[in-house]
């Protein structure tokens, strides 16, 4: 049996929970359809953070996306949240099952 696959690209944001909504929205305005937000915690060059869902905690965004979305997401999130709060960002080329 062959799997019918796509190449698309995984685009990861783990920052701060209170920005949540802000990026979610940002995302939205520039064709992101659909996502995935986590909880998330551990250590990095902002300190240990902890998985409490208030404003001192991280999430997870996980978008699957054409590479030109992703591309268009984060040169935005750069320019908008970068300077001012802890975010990572990073892209991956994942393969998604079509239905």
């Amino acid at each position: 049996m062959t799997l019918l696959t796509e190449k698309r690209t995984l685009l990861t944001i783990i920052t701060e929970a209170a920005i949540e909504q802000s990026i979610l929205r940002d995302a939205e305005q520039l064709g992101i359809t659909g996502y995935t937000v986590s909880d998330a915690r551990g250590r990095g060059r902002h300190g240990l953070r902890d998985a409490a869902w208030d404003e001192t905690a991280n999430i997870r965004i996980d978008v699957i996306c054409t590479r030109a979305q992703a591309e268009q997401v984060l040169t935005h999130i750069k320019k908008r949240y970068y300077p001012d709060y802890a975010m990572m960002a990073f892209l991956q080329e994942a393969e998604i099952l079509l239905p």
